[in-house]
């Protein structure tokens, strides 16, 4: 099984993509697709799309992790980060690959064991689990790495479930 797990953001909406087989979970791809200040927020939202659209021609996935989104007190950083989850959602949806939200401390749990860990540890576990050498950047990569990860181990659990 193959998933993509994306940490959206208008300047940096990061991906990385897993492989499942059985037991073993290794990593198969990751970036971010990033978008330089001067371009339009609208301009940025089509980056994502194409960028995510290029990772759906280029794999079979088979399922989509995505955060869900967490309230911020800025408004505006909400609808920010909401729109550039639908511009990676979307073509995602069109391929018919499956989209599945966890809650940021879901993923911190499934990946460090502890809910409120810290972006560094949630990086060092990730990059553990995946058996990676080198620190993986930017940390929208890690971020979207640690996302597939969450989903890879829900799959497990409920597979064991009666």
């Amino acid at each position: 099984m193959l998933v993509i797990g994306i940490d959206p953001g208008t300047r940096s909406t990061g991906y990385g993509i897993v492989r499942v087989d059985g037991p073993r979970i290794a990593c198969v791809e990751y970036g971010a697709i990033r978008n330089a200040a001067r371009l339009s927020v609208w301009e940025c939202h089509v980056r994502i799309y194409d960028g995510i659209a290029k990772l759906t021609q280029e794999y079979a996935l088979d399922a989509a992790a995505v955060e869900s989104q967490f309230f911020f007190k800025n408004a505006l950083a909400v609808l920010r980060i909401g729109e550039a989850r639908s511009a990676a959602m979307l073509p995602l949806t069109r391929a018919g690959v499956p989209i599945v939200e966890y809650a940021p401390r879901r993923v911190k749990q499934a990946v460090v064991g502890r809910g409120s860990a810290t972006k560094a540890q949630v990086a060092a576990m990730v990059m553990t689990l995946l058996n990676l050498r080198a620190p993986i950047e930017p940390d929208d990569a890690s971020d979207a790495l640690a996302i597939a990860l969450c989903h890879a181990h829900t799959r497990r659990i409920e597979e064991r479930m009666p």
